[in-house]
């Protein structure tokens, strides 16, 4: 069982910036995918971005060139580094992680809300 604890929501103006904070239970250096997910409402879970095994970045379309990915392995971290927000990045921010199985695990979520 891997432990995800995500920090960093809240609500900001629009253009403004946040970094949420995952933090991990398990080692996040071996992992098949890490990173974040993002469920507005009434719609469905979608990527954000995500950080594959061999250190490869994804990133939504909608996303590239205002959102960075991060870890720093010795702290079981990974962050998402969010500028330029938008209302419609409004969502629950979900952390996710994939280590050396094919076993799936999330965190609970955090609210991120940005006014227009």
């Amino acid at each position: 069982q891997v432990q995800l604890v995500e920090s960093g929501g809240g609500l900001v103006q629009a253009g403004g910036s946040l970094r949420l904070s995952c933090a991990a239970s398990r080692s996040t250096f071996s992992i098949n995918a890490l990173g974040w997910y993002r469920q507005a409402p009434g719609k469905q879970r979608e990527l954000v971005a995500v950080i594959m095994s061999g250190g490869s970045r994804r990133y939504a379309e909608s996303v590239k060139g205002r959102f960075t990915i991060s870890r720093d392995n010795a702290r079981s971290t990974v962050y998402l580094q969010m500028n330029s927000l938008k209302a419609e990045d409004t969502a629950v921010y979900y952390c996710y992680y994939v280590g050396t199985t094919t076993e799936a695990y999330w965190g609970q979520g955090t609210q991120v809300t940005v006014s227009s």
